[in-house]
């Protein structure tokens, strides 16, 4: 019996494994990978767990990279909409920082942010 063997009907071809001919399947290869930050992390894992049928889906297609790092993109841009927001709303203002740095210090603590992150 062949190793390998092709079959015109389907155009695929088979590897003997023991007793039986299998299918030489691969997934799609995405056409780059794109890094995929916290957010999409956690839509990921929201996914897996919660949308199994969408997840395999994204996955054999080979469009699970690009859909998860267009989340990531779209909840970052959201994030730093909503803190801007939150800023302005406590009167966290550059105009501040530039006036009294200690109490902008001390306001972006209070409000649950480090001074090391991106404001």
């Amino acid at each position: 019996m062949d190793k390998y063997i092709y079959d015109e009907s389907n155009g695929l071809w088979y590897e003997l494994q023991g007793d039986y001919y299998i299918p030489c399947l691969t997934l799609p290869t995405e056409k780059e990978y794109k890094p995929i930050g916290l957010w999409g992390q956690r839509h990921k894992r929201y996914l897996q767990e919660h949308k199994r049928a969408l997840y395999a889906t994204l996955l054999t297609s080979g469009k699970l990279n690009d859909y998860l790092a267009d989340v990531d993109k779209q909840a970052e841009k959201r994030f730093e909409r909503l803190v801007e927001q939150m800023k302005q709303a406590q009167g966290i203002t550059e105009r501040l920082k530039a006036k009294n740095a200690l109490e902008w210090v001390q306001k972006i603590q209070t409000f649950g942010f480090s001074t090391k992150s991106k404001l």
